[in-house]
């Protein structure tokens, strides 16, 4: 084992640095040629798929190197189940199973980004309101002020409009730069309210962003009561994942229960098993996910 795991790495390094020019043990991407934020497989895919790769950060990455992360946790899903049950049915479940676990990953990461933006949003309308009335801030220099000091997530994407604004001095490119890496729908109508503020004017902007504050912080709190409210079941959730682990060790260690696993009964069972599992896990996934915004200014 200790030697197949060494050759292993070693393929692994190799291999990562000839395909795709990464240095190091760490998991470096290079630099391509594409424009940050578009790249051209992401260009062919719909506008649903390019929102679900700006919320997990991965609007920059490869498509080559998201199938290298699926493929690599289903080897090692695969290996693991390989050496524990001895058998290949099972080890093939678990690679199956391993797959799925760096897209379950970049899932919950769009979600904390989603959390993230929805509660610092009205935070930053309320900055912007405060820079435009009282300050006297124009609308762009307002809004690049104010993501500057927004969640660490959302910094990039005011950056890329900073720059396509200093570039272009365009503020509606701007906003569809801004739009398009935030991808989200309180960002969206903050946007086009200021857009329209920019374009037309008038002494009403105040007044607009304060309702949007408003209606951006009854949101957040109620999403907020109802993820405690869930917080029990989560917990439950996660602990159900771990008894079918511990009964199928436990199996094993008891008599011919190893042997019992080899057989083709067994092997059935176990995919069976943890079959049941996934399905369940995924139902009860569905059950408490909650609904998100539609975006109507894409």
């Amino acid at each position: 084992m200790l030697l197949a795991c060494a050759a292993a790495s070693g393929t692994y390094l190799l291999y990562t640095s000839l395909a795709f020019g990464w240095r190091g043990f760490g998991a470096a991407r290079a630099e391509t040629g594409r424009r940050r934020g578009s790249p051209g497989w992401v260009s062919s895919s719909g506008a649903s798929l390019r929102d679900w790769l700006s919320h997990a950060g991965l609007a920059d990455v490869p498509l080559r190197e998201i199938a290298a992360a699926v493929a690599g946790a289903a080897v090692a899903c695969g290996l693991g189940g390989l050496v524990v049950f001895g058998a290949p049915l099972p080890a093939a479940a678990l690679a199956v199973a391993g797959a799925v676990w760096p897209i379950a990953t970049w899932r919950n990461r769009r979600r904390a980004h989603r959390a993230a933006a929805q509660e610092a949003w009205p935070h930053i309308i309320e900055e912007i309101r405060l820079l435009t009335a009282a300050v006297g801030r124009s609308v762009p220099q307002a809004l690049f002020e104010a993501g500057r000091r927004a969640p660490e997530p959302l910094r990039p994407a005011f950056e890329a409009a900073q720059r396509e604004w200093v570039l272009s001095t365009d503020f509606e490119r701007t906003i569809a730069v801004l739009k398009a890496r935030l991808a989200d729908p309180t960002a969206d109508a903050a946007c086009e309210t200021l857009l329209v503020a920019y374009d037309v004017g008038g002494g009403d902007l105040d007044g607009r962003l304060e309702a949007l504050v408003r209606d951006r912080l009854i949101d957040v709190q109620g999403r907020k009561d109802a993820v405690a409210k869930q917080a029990g079941v989560r917990f439950a959730r996660r602990f159900v994942l771990l008894v079918p682990c511990g009964m199928a060790l436990a199996g094993m260690s008891i008599g011919t229960g190893r042997d019992a696993y080899r057989t083709s009964l067994g092997q059935l069972l176990v995919v069976l098993g943890i079959a049941m599992v996934a399905l369940c896990w995924l139902w009860a996934g569905l059950l408490l996910r909650l609904p998100d915004e539609e975006r109507v200014f894409q």
